[in-house]
């Protein structure tokens, strides 16, 4: 063999190696280009769904959901029994077994009087934000953050006592003012509930702890929110039971009637999906449990504004010594009659209505348009924990925060409605006013009432 054909062999094998190289290299730099693109993404770019670490699906704790006990041993039972159902139709069962047992146990508690149901409520705010609170505590590892389940407590504590102090003295200012234990308590209410507060946020900062201190203001955050949220909304559905039973059980009733019609035609005739934050919601089922809830919340409206239970606000009787459930229903709750409009005047001329019912369908509207994304808002918050429901305490339906979700705006709707065209002035409720007023000031109100009366 030539020594230039040697050489021309030596050569292209050079080539090729060079080649190899070069193509082993662009492979391990494109390999390289992905990782950190994806490290990138995983970093700083925004991440999807999928992309996102899961969180715990049983923010209450496994453990405790996974105990033994009656309830989970019937629901055992019940699943059992219901085996040869499709998955669809048994959760449509369990679901109803329990809507009824729990309007019933409603409409006991209803039957028991508004100071009975006020502590209902407020057993309910503690349920509900134990079961937000957990959802922290597990989802952000708070396990070794000092304090933060003991001052999230506190800060219910001292959030409640100011707002349903409020609610006590301006309903029963006379009567607390007679007793020498709470008479204290009534004229420094608001610095006592400053300074229970302000505690609570020196205990905060002293519990701070290095490496943690984004994590806990996080939590601190959370805390406040859901205060916010809960005590808020609850404190409205006192103040609206103490304007009368019907502001509570009205709005609460067309929630209810909503979610269930919603539910139906959903379920049967449910095509066209809402919003993808909850995917099982339907335009059908908006829209029919929207006309159902107009109808029925017209006919209760009617139903209730017939009996003074209902009607009369939450007053101190002194001659009964106790809260009065009798008085002259407001002109809101006395049939009028109206003339019909011009379309149907030939079917008949007037019309005898309560005029709370041509309210209730504002309040309806409200409640089947606006009162759903109550619902939406909760559904968010879950998705972004992943987790399916708050709580496993009602079977079918998930934790107390799952159904009251939509009772939250609807009773701050309420409230605000209550005082732009409902609420009048109360003569026991002036007259609280006038005696809680110092003996000068007192004699200086009569005398200007008097000259006013004398114009």
């Amino acid at each position: 063999m030539s020594s230039s054909t040697i050489a021309d062999t030596s050569n292209l094998h050079q080539r090729n190696v060079e080649r190899d190289i070069n193509t082993n290299a662009t492979r391990l730099s494109n390999s390289e280009n992905k990782k950190a693109a994806a490290a990138a993404t995983t970093i700083g770019a925004p991440t999807t769904d999928d992309d996102m670490e899961p969180l715990p699906s049983q923010p209450s704790g496994a453990h405790m959901l996974n105990e033994p006990g009656s309830l989970q041993n019937y629901m055992q039972y019940l699943e059992g029994s219901l085996v040869r159902f499709d998955p669809r139709w048994r959760n449509w069962i369990i679901r109803g077994i329990f809507s009824f047992i729990m309007i019933a146990l409603f409409g006991k508690l209803v039957a028991m009087g508004p100071l009975v149901v006020s502590v209902v409520i407020l057993l309910i705010q503690v349920k509900c934000f134990q079961e937000i609170i957990n959802i922290g505590y597990v989802v952000y590892k708070s396990h070794n953050l000092p304090w933060f389940r003991t001052l999230s407590w506190y800060f219910l504590f001292t959030s409640d006592y100011w707002l349903y102090g409020e609610s006590l003295i301006h309903h029963f200012g006379s009567l607390m003012n007679k007793n020498n234990f709470l008479q204290p308590l009534v004229t420094y209410h608001r610095m006592i509930a400053f300074l229970l507060y302000i505690s609570g946020f020196v205990g905060f900062i002293f519990s701070l702890k290095k490496t943690y201190y984004l994590k806990q203001f996080t939590l601190f955050g959370y805390t406040h929110i859901t205060l916010m949220i809960l005590v808020t909304s609850s404190h409205q559905m006192i103040q609206n039971i103490c304007e009368g039973m019907i502001w509570f059980l009205f709005p609460v009733s067309l929630i209810i009637c909503n979610d269930i019609m919603a539910y139906v035609f959903g379920f049967f005739y449910g095509r066209t999906p809402l919003t993808k934050l909850s995917p099982k919601k339907t335009w059908e089922g908006f829209i029919g449990g929207g006309i159902s809830t107009l109808i029925v919340g017209f006919v209760l409206a009617g139903i209730f504004s017939h009996y003074q239970f209902f009607v009369c606000p939450l007053e101190y009787d002194e001659e009964l010594e106790g809260i009065s459930t009798s008085c002259i229903p407001l002109p809101l709750f006395q049939k009028t009659t109206y003339l019909m409009p011009r379309p149907f005047s030939f079917l008949k001329r007037t019309l005898e209505l309560y005029p709370f019912q041509l309210h209730s369908l504002i309040l309806s509207l409200f409640a089947s348009s606006i009162g759903p994304f109550g619902g939406f808002f909760a559904s968010g918050f879950k998705r972004a924990f992943r987790i399916k429901d708050f709580a496993a305490t009602i079977p079918g339906h998930g934790g107390f925060v799952d159904r009251f979700d939509c009772q939250i705006i609807m009773a701050l709707f309420t409230n605000v409605y209550i005082s732009t065209f409902a609420r009048v002035a109360s003569p026991n409720k002036l007259l609280q006013q006038v005696l809680a007023l110092t003996p000068e000031n007192r004699d200086e109100f009569i005398r200007l009432l008097r000259n006013y009366i004398k114009e």
